[in-house]
């Protein structure tokens, strides 16, 4: 009995072994691509009506094949004759839907975008709704306090305050910062495109240093840039002038431009080493002495 155990295991690493010399390059590169077509469907169908029909027809398979193996003939039947109509129907009660999805794919890149483009249209997309949102609250004089996660979590931090779990946009990060609605009063904390929480507190800062001109939005971003690598975004309520706070430093009056200037090399990958604020502050100056 053991012996036939042992043969039996030999005979199935042989198997894998033989399975993972025989693979080719053609057949990597076919799994890739059959990978990202499948991939992109699914992108086009989530959230929509197709979605749902897609769990149903898989479920359908899946009692399709156990009725098979159970030998229920009668269910067997129903299920496959079931499925074999059900692709007409497909075809036909999602015309329309199959018809915009061919037309996206005609108009896309489909198989000519990279992963990393897509990611880094998505952060840059991030960038212009956090700068727009920031830029309007500015101009309103409206105080606000956002947190850019990066490498060190803030989950604790989420925790103190109201969980959002959105999508960044403008209109949403506006809309909380506005006065005397429930979660205006503290920070709203980001991780990547998503919105964690809003209404959190966060910790002041120990720098007994710190002018007396900075209030209580100012310190506590020192205080979390002291705690973590974030990256704090505050609006002045008094003045509207816009500062970020990263390692305990903070640069203030800053404009749009120079503000999304910053959060796009956040988001790059890290080219050369220091902070945000002390690569932009350098910057600043090589280009001042430019301009002499």
């Amino acid at each position: 009995m053991i012996r036939e155990i042992k043969n039996e295991g030999g005979t199935r690493l042989e198997f894998l072994r033989g399975l993972f010399l025989t693979i080719r390059v053609k057949d990597i590169i076919d799994i890739i691509i059959v990978a990202a077509v499948f991939y992109k469907l699914f992108t086009l169908i989530r959230e929509t009506r197709a979605e749902q029909l897609t769990k149903g027809i898989i479920a359908l398979f899946i009692f399709a094949k156990l009725s098979g193996w159970l030998e229920l003939y009668t269910i067997n039947w129903i299920l496959e004759n079931a499925m074999t109509v059900g692709v007409l129907a497909i075809l036909i009660v999602f015309q329309p839907e199959l018809r915009r999805g061919l037309e996206y794919i005609g108009r896309s890149r489909f198989f000519t975008k990279s992963f990393l483009e897509i990611k880094g249209e998505s952060m840059t997309k991030n960038v212009e709704e956090i700068v727009d949102a920031t830029s309007s609250l500015s101009r309103q004089k409206i105080g606000a306090l956002i947190v850019l996660e990066r490498e060190t979590g803030l989950n604790e931090v989420v925790d103190t305050g109201t969980k959002i779990d959105g999508k960044v946009s403008s209109n949403l990060l506006i809309n909380i910062f506005i006065p005397n609605t429930p979660l205006h009063d503290g920070a709203v904390i980001i991780k990547e495109d998503i919105i964690k929480g809003a209404a959190c507190f966060l910790p002041l800062t120990e720098n007994s240093n710190v002018s007396k001109e900075l209030g209580t939005r100012h310190r506590a971003a020192l205080g979390i840039s002291e705690r973590s690598d974030s990256l704090a975004i505050v609006v002045s309520e008094e003045t509207g002038a816009i500062s970020i706070a990263e390692n305990g430093t903070i640069a203030r009056h800053l404009d749009s431009k120079t503000l999304k200037q910053i959060l796009m090399d956040m988001y790059k990958p890290k080219e050369s080493p220091g902070s945000f604020i002390s690569r932009w502050r350098r910057n600043d100056e090589e280009e001042e002495k430019d301009e002499e």
